[in-house]
């Protein structure tokens, strides 16, 4: 059986690893490279970096910073945020990331993926997938949950997969930042329909929850940020409670 792994994810603006809750208030919590040392150091399987900064400039930051993050980091990291055409993913791959996550630009334009996977491999292109409940229906939605569009969750996901993506981010924007847990029995649907692993966000408020997806919901991988950030859980605890319920982790 392939061992769940724990992904904490940091979003970085001008540099720097930034919380706050959908995007307002943002408060700088530390330098992102000496995070993820700290973060790999205590047992993260992988990091994913997500670029918020709005500005040119910004992003330019970014790509300097995914080479400082790859001459400094043994673990692989997935990076994001601002991507809309292959040259992008391709100048982040450059730099040195393992994979590449795209969300809103590939609702936009899902040819998007298939180009990626063409050029560089399914094994380099993650598919972030925001979604929430309206009419008691799983819609696909941008900007932060903000933007409702006309897709679906899951034949989204199926469409992702056929295109080439090598993994799904799936967050539930009903249950992001709530820290009451994941809506387990969408998890378990996604992960049963595909035949790609799928990464669980938005919701972990402690251990029972992390395990609780990665069991019932037959996540592949948990992903979280403010708890790992505010020192609310250590990875190398989360890991070892999960191995004490026969979960398979790497320690």
């Amino acid at each position: 059986m392939l061992a769940k792994r724990i992904i904490p994810c940091l979003d970085i603006k001008d540099g720097q690893t930034v919380k706050g809750i959908n995007f307002l208030e943002l408060q700088n919590v530390g330098d992102p490279v000496e995070m993820g040392k700290r973060y790999a150091e205590e047992g993260a399987d992988e990091l994913v970096y997500l670029d918020i900064s709005a500005t040119l400039e910004g992003r330019k930051t970014f790509a300097e910073l995914v080479k400082r993050i790859a001459e400094n980091i043994n673990i692989p990291f997935t990076v994001g945020g601002g991507i809309s055409t292959v040259e992008d993913a391709g100048r982040l791959l450059l730099a040195g990331a393992d994979k590449v996550t795209v969300n809103s630009a590939a609702v936009r334009n899902p040819q998007l993926i298939s180009d990626i996977a063409t050029r560089y491999g399914s094994q380099f292109v993650v598919v972030a997938i925001d979604a929430k409940k309206i009419d008691g229906k799983w819609t696909v939605t941008t900007h932060g949950g903000k933007r409702p569009t006309e897709r679906e969750l899951f034949t989204w996901a199926q469409e992702a997969q056929d295109r080439g993506a090598g993994e799904i981010l799936f967050t539930s924007m009903d249950h992001d930042g709530t820290k009451n847990g994941y809506p387990c029995d969408t998890f378990a649907e996604l992960s049963q329909m595909l035949s790609i692993p799928v990464v669980a966000s938005g919701g972990a408020g402690n251990i029972d929850h992390i395990a609780e997806v990665l069991t019932d919901g037959k996540a592949d991988a948990a992903l979280a940020a403010s708890i790992f950030h505010y020192g609310e859980i250590r990875i190398n605890d989360l890991k070892q409670a999960l191995a004490d319920q026969n979960i398979s982790v790497r320690l």
